[in-house]
């Protein structure tokens, strides 16, 4: 049994583990399942999710760990050139890809580009939001790499890629292509790369809950990220719903 699981508000928050993670992925691989990591960050490189995994205590293997930004760099065909507002992680994928890369902080003139490429990107700011504009003006094409209005952090949700892709698109005057969960590159991604998925464990139903479906798996909500205690109806409800990951592997195993 093949189970997909968010990161950020179900295994760890920023730096922060979040308690019995590490036992609940520990007691899936002892139940003969295979866990895999897929997230909606594009910021880091697929070296930095394995090195924070092991730190841990959830060492992976290079091919369970999918992001956001491997779905993103399918949708550029390789020589293409690509002005990407968003971190390494999606600059090293883009690169894997074939596809050349600027960014807007790099210094002199862009040149034409044939995407704009948003992600997370803390240096976002006027200049490269006047970059971007301008690219889509000039007939670029527009890809998110997932358009999550927040992303939960300890003690606080924090805006995300997709409050920065709204920016964008709204000045470009562009409808972006989106990479990320729940939508079509990133259910390409995990049917070729993994196969057959029995359950995604998310904290967003609107994204790890409507991927779960368009996968034709089951749903397992925990309530440690975005989705908090206490929440109202959600759309799609959860085939299992527990507090933490711990509680809900247990729930599912015993």
């Amino acid at each position: 049994m093949t189970w997909l699981l968010d990161c950020d508000g179900v295994v760890w928050l920023a730096e922060d583990v979040i308690p019995g993670a590490p036992e609940a992925v520990a007691r899936l691989r002892a139940d003969g399942g295979r866990v895999v990591f897929l997230t909606n960050n594009s910021y880091p490189r697929r070296s930095d999710h394995l090195e924070k995994l092991e730190r841990l205590g959830m060492t992976t293997a290079p091919e369970d760990v999918l992001s956001s930004a491997m779905a993103a760099a399918v949708l550029l065909e390789p020589g293409e050139r690509a002005l990407v507002l968003g971190g390494p992680g999606v600059i090293e994928e883009l690169t894997a890809r074939g596809v050349d890369t600027v960014t807007a902080g790099a210094g002199g003139e862009i040149g034409a580009v044939d995407a704009v490429v948003v992600g997370m990107d803390p240096s976002f700011n006027y200049s490269s939001l006047a970059a971007a504009t301008a690219a889509l003006q000039a007939g670029a094409r527009l890809i998110g790499t997932n358009d999550d209005a927040t992303y939960p952090a300890p003690g606080a949700v924090l805006p995300g890629a997709g409050a920065l892709l709204a920016a964008v698109a709204r000045a470009g005057q562009a409808e972006p292509t989106i990479a990320g969960k729940p939508y079509p590159p990133t259910v390409s991604l995990v049917r070729e790369r993994i196969g057959e998925v029995e359950v995604v464990v998310g904290d967003r139903p609107s994204t790890d809950g409507l991927l779960a479906r368009r996968l034709e798996a089951r749903f397992g909500l925990v309530l440690t990220g975005v989705t908090r205690p206490g929440h109202g109806q959600v759309d799609p409800e959860p085939d299992s719903e527990a507090p933490d990951l711990l509680t809900l592997v247990r729930a599912e195993l015993d």
